[in-house]
């Protein structure tokens, strides 16, 4: 796994060519309504009102690259249901596989940023029409229109029993069909722990064709990775364990140190572009966002990083979960030289 890649060896690529009517990425989970302050919450004070949500956030950065993009989940029979919605029609996301609940609320969380580079978020998701998503919904939203690439992450798995049977549901639907399977690991302690994490995503791994995880979230994926005895094996080994059970493509997030692309051709490294740090919330779901979409567009895992790190700048430069998005025209924006104006 060291030394120099042959360009495009081992590299993973969609297997359904683009189909009218067919998504190029379908993806699912639960999308929250997101309540931003401007200070410590005890203090009071203005707040800003959106959505936020790992998958849909890759589904809004996907869209604003010109992708064709499902997503699929429940909300609440609330005004704030209809605003999750709404706000993924409006940036372009298909929305006609989502459920609206009627027995449970939309999920909520807060955000407050209590130090330049420390914001604290607090979730209210117990109970909601979010965590309720049904195999019968995942399933039928996936077969109505069969992607090139299914995307899904740790979280949902992590919400509620219902949740992850209706994760599992889904690889058997995708490789019947040709999809390819991207899985972002994206572990929140806060709700499950490694040990319960590890037991699931082992058993994910032979499904999965693009694996995503920070270094941190690599060993989740790995069996015994949660034993915290001896010294751990290095990114690159922990890497060549997952493609020899299975995995096509390890992509290791490094934060402001870039990220690594591991095949059996090798590993890629690129490095994250220099910008001022504004809010790093969502960038790891810009990143996957750019990935994905370089990957539909045929590049080597070279290109799909650079594609990644990029978008992954421009969500640490603005504000938000997902309102940073660059468009595909927007993407040169970060090599124009500081103070450039553009007319």
């Amino acid at each position: 796994m060291t030394g120099q890649p042959t360009p495009g060896a081992g590299a993973v690529r969609p297997r359904l060519p683009r189909q009218p009517g067919r998504p190029d990425v379908f993806t699912f989970g639960e999308t929250m309504v997101a309540l931003r302050g401007g200070g410590p919450l005890k203090l009071g004070g203005t707040l800003q009102v959106s959505i936020a949500g790992a998958e849909s956030n890759v589904a809004i950065g996907l869209a604003r690259l010109g992708h064709d993009v499902r997503w699929a989940g429940a909300v609440g029979a609330d005004e704030a249901g209809q605003l999750v919605l709404r706000t993924l029609r409006a940036e372009g996301v298909e929305v006609s596989g989502a459920s609206t609940d009627p027995e449970a609320p939309t999920g909520l969380l807060w955000t407050e940023p209590r130090l330049p580079d420390v914001t604290r978020v607090h979730y209210y998701r117990t109970g909601s029409a979010g965590s309720r998503l049904t195999a019968d919904l995942v399933r039928g939203a996936f077969s109505a229109a069969p992607p090139r690439v299914l995307h899904l992450t740790g979280i949902t798995p992590s919400l509620s029993p219902t949740a992850r049977r209706a994760a599992r549901q889904v690889f058997p639907l995708a490789r019947e069909c040709g999809s390819l399977v991207c899985l972002d690991v994206n572990f929140r302690a806060r709700l499950w722990t490694a040990a319960e994490a590890t037991a699931v995503l082992r058993a994910w791994v032979p499904f999965v064709d693009v694996l995503i995880a920070s270094d941190d979230e690599l060993p989740l994926c790995l069996p015994g990775g949660t034993d915290t005895e001896g010294e751990r094996p290095s990114l690159a080994a922990q890497a060549g364990l997952l493609l020899d059970l299975g995995v096509g493509e390890v992509v290791v997030t490094l934060g402001a140190e870039g990220a690594t692309a591991f095949t059996r051709g090798g590993r890629v490294h690129r490095p994250a572009p220099s910008v001022r740090a504004v809010d790093a919330v969502g960038a790891g779901d810009a990143f996957v966002a750019g990935y994905l979409s370089a990957l539909l567009d045929g590049e080597e895992p070279a290109g799909r990083l650079a594609r990644g790190v990029t978008t992954g700048a421009f969500a640490v430069a603005s504000a938000g979960d997902w309102e940073g998005a660059p468009t595909r025209a927007e993407l040169g924006m970060l090599d124009a030289p500081p103070g450039t104006v553009v007319r």
